[in-house]
């Protein structure tokens, strides 16, 4: 079954949620001005999987916290999460996104981080909507996490002695804390307390993690055709990712040193060297089951909840976005 049948089968039970979202995500992006309508046209194209506002729709209906905000709720993180992404591809000089030219790439970069600039006051504007000064609080907490995230992740790139604690402590600023905040804005907005809260907001902190390690793996595991990017870029360009890290720790100095020569030289020839040392020295297994434990330890913290359509859909999600790399 392919992933968008498997997206489509998991996500039934939320479609109408989905088709509301998709529907004022698209009123919000019209209208401006030309430029903007037409860079939104082009986001639109390229949606993705929409996971964020998955996750939000099914852990809230799952909880039973759906309210009539959880829309308005889903297309705040959704638009940090693009504006982001705008500001990534300037970042990485990206020229490629989804298998569709960047923003950058097809405008300029100016362009691009003032869209993103607009995504992200557009999405506190929305965020008002809700009338929630807890929601607006989560929300401005994660985005303040996420450019923490980016940051030391800039800052850390080809450090090789990078630990595995370090890596975790920056992915999950940079892509665990969106997650987060997806999965606990049911229960603030459904005025739930402080337990309900921690248990929603820690299951999507650890799915947000596990599917940011699944994405390590398909630098090196994965395809173009399903990626939309060579296997090896990310590696190549210095990002730190758990595959590698552990590798470098586990083996000897004269393989690590060689490795960490072949990794600085950015020869796109040696990744198959780079691959070899970290499938031998466990790297890639490791990252799996770090992957399937960080999921296992997601749904932990929510085992207590009924257990409904809504309950099991996201546990096949759990196990879609930390599966990919299979």
């Amino acid at each position: 079954m392919l992933d968008l049948e498997k997206m489509t089968e998991y996500t039934s039970p939320i479609q109408e949620d989905l088709d509301l979202f998709s529907q004022r995500l698209n009123d919000h992006l019209q209208g401006d001005s030309p430029l903007i309508s037409s860079i939104a046209k082009h986001l639109l194209k390229s949606r993705g999987k929409r996971i964020r506002p998955v996750f939000l729709f099914l852990s809230s209906r799952a909880g039973d916290n759906y309210t009539d905000f959880s829309v308005d709720a889903s297309l705040s993180i959704e638009l940090i999460h693009t504006a982001t992404l705008l500001h990534d591809d300037v970042v990485d000089e990206s020229e490629m996104r989804r298998g569709q030219e960047t923003v950058n790439s097809q405008w300029t970069n100016i362009i691009s981080v003032l869209m993103g600039d607009y995504l992200f006051a557009k999405a506190f504007r929305i965020m008002v909507e809700a009338n929630s000064i807890e929601l607006m609080r989560s929300i401005s907490r994660a985005t303040e996490r996420v450019a923490v995230g980016e940051l030391r992740q800039i800052e850390e790139t080809a450090n090789y002695d990078l630990s595995e604690d370090e890596y975790l402590t920056i992915i999950a600023d940079k892509t665990a804390s969106l997650f987060a905040v997806s999965c606990e804005a049911g229960p603030i907005l459904n005025n739930r307390g402080e337990k309900d809260r921690n248990k929603f907001a820690s299951f999507g902190e650890k799915i947000g993690a596990a599917f940011k390690i699944a994405d390590d793996l398909l630098d090196f595991v994965g395809d173009a055709e399903t990626t939309g990017k060579e296997p090896g870029i990310d590696v190549l360009t210095g990002q730190m990712t758990l595959p590698l890290i552990y590798g470098l720790q586990k083996s000897n100095t004269q393989s690590r040193n060689e490795i960490v020569k072949l990794l600085k030289s950015k020869d796109e020839n040696s990744f198959q060297k780079v691959y070899n040392f970290v499938l031998e020295s466990g790297g890639i297994d490791y990252a799996y089951k770090k992957a399937n434990s960080l999921a296992q330890e997601g749904l932990d913290s929510i085992s207590s909840c009924q257990h409904n359509i809504y309950y099991e859909r996201l546990e096949d999600m759990v196990r879609f976005t930390t599966a990919r790399a299979s």
